[in-house]
């Protein structure tokens, strides 16, 4: 069961390649917790959160195929500073604007917010697409496997470090912390990938006005699974912030959030010892089977609901998290050219992102009028809808659990 984690670590550069892209990662999911927490207090709705939490992943998203491209024709140490010097500054505006403008000017942050979107450094992408290059047979499906397990532990440390800064300062200190560790994240990974030899892109041939990646089916269909099932993942998160902060205890927001993970990288690390082919529609079946209990321990179901109860549900849920999360990526990895990788990891950051900028206002806009119990219904039926898109991709290329 071990074997795949053994030969995973005997790959030069590896570990600590794998290690600088989570550590570049980490503010992904805190930055979307401190920017709710700042604009509720500011603004006092929900649903305004939601707006520009969702102007920022849509940012995101828009401009993922264009980085995922560069990445894949420049070096990837100049990108990265660009990109991180541009989103550390539009962060450090976003957290000033509740300082210096009334909160009837929210329209400001979703521009503000859409515009630092744009700049994230596409660490993900290139992790992700770096990582064949390196790792082939069973330590390529362990680092997949390990890389959706330690984003758990991220969604564990991210979230729980902004719901811990806010409780002790304010959520402008924990948005700009956000920003600082992109930065120093980004930075980091740039060494990382320079002492691996990989700051250079895959040789091959790019012609001008290729086929667009889309036009491949079942890569497309994966890349809308991933979508379905990142739109559910965030709901829960406001889903667990809008709970807490109405209990007036910021700081459960986090500790829920960490039970999360914890399931999703016991699931991970289990799945990652296993042989066998992988059943992804099955694996987000799952999933969503995960998120529904939810819905009968939250307000208004059942009120007062108990964070016991809540924290059980998500540990005993997220144990189906990390997995799916793996196939997923393996597929997409294996599914795209050697040398468009990044590119398709950009479109899947382009999905993924859509996902989260229409889930949010749904989410926000259901606790605002109904409660929590209805935004944890809808983001049941987002994973369910993952699932049958799953269930239609073409399994080209064997993927592993392992």
């Amino acid at each position: 069961m071990l074997r795949p984690y053994r030969e995973l670590a005997g790959v030069p550069h590896l570990p600590w390649l794998l290690l600088w892209s989570m550590l570049g990662r980490t503010h992904l999911p805190a930055t979307p917790l401190a920017v709710s927490f700042l604009m509720a207090g500011w603004t006092g709705s929900y649903a305004v959160a939601g707006v520009v939490g969702g102007a920022l992943t849509l940012g995101m998203g828009v401009a993922g195929p264009v980085r995922g491209r560069a990445a894949d024709r420049s070096p990837a140490g100049r990108l990265l500073l660009v990109t991180a010097l541009g989103y550390g500054t539009g962060i450090a505006a976003l957290g000033l604007l509740p300082a210096v403008l009334p909160g009837g000017a929210w329209p400001v942050a979703v521009v503000v917010g859409f515009l630092t979107g744009l700049s994230t450094p596409p660490v993900t992408a290139m992790s992700r697409a770096s990582f064949p290059r390196l790792a082939k047979g069973a330590a390529q499906s362990a680092v997949f496997t390990v890389e959706a397990s330690m984003q758990e532990v991220m969604y564990v440390v991210g979230p729980a470090l902004a719901a811990t800064v806010v409780a002790v300062w304010d959520a402008q200190v924990a948005l700009w912390l956000c920003g600082l560790l992109a930065v120093f994240g980004a930075l980091g990974f740039a060494g990382a990938l320079r002492r691996a030899g990989l700051d250079e892109p895959v040789a091959g041939e790019r012609p001008a006005g290729g086929r667009t990646l889309l036009a491949d089916g079942s890569l497309a269909l994966a890349l809308a699974t991933a979508m379905f099932l990142v739109a559910s993942l965030v709901s829960i998160d406001m889903v667990i912030i809008a709970w807490a902060r109405d209990l007036g205890r910021p700081a459960v927001a986090g500790a829920l959030t960490a039970v999360w993970g914890i399931g999703s990288v016991v699931g991970g690390l289990i799945a990652g010892g296993l042989t066998g082919r992988v059943r992804f529609a099955r694996r987000m079946l799952l999933m969503a089977l995960g998120v529904a209990p939810l819905v009968l321990v939250l307000p208004p179901v059942l009120d007062p609901s108990s964070a016991w109860l809540i924290g059980l549900v998500l540990g005993v849920g997220g144990m189906a998290i990390a997995p799916a999360i793996a196939a997923n990526n393996q597929r997409i990895s294996g599914l795209a050219p050697d040398d468009r990788k990044a590119e398709a990891f950009g479109w899947m950051g382009t999905f993924t992102t859509a996902g989260s900028a229409l889930s949010l206002p749904l989410a926000g806009t259901l606790l605002d009028h109904v409660g929590p119990a209805a935004a944890a219904g809808a983001s049941a039926a987002l994973a369910l809808f993952g699932a049958f898109l799953a269930s239609r991709v073409r399994d080209r290329g064997a993927v592993s659990v392992g």
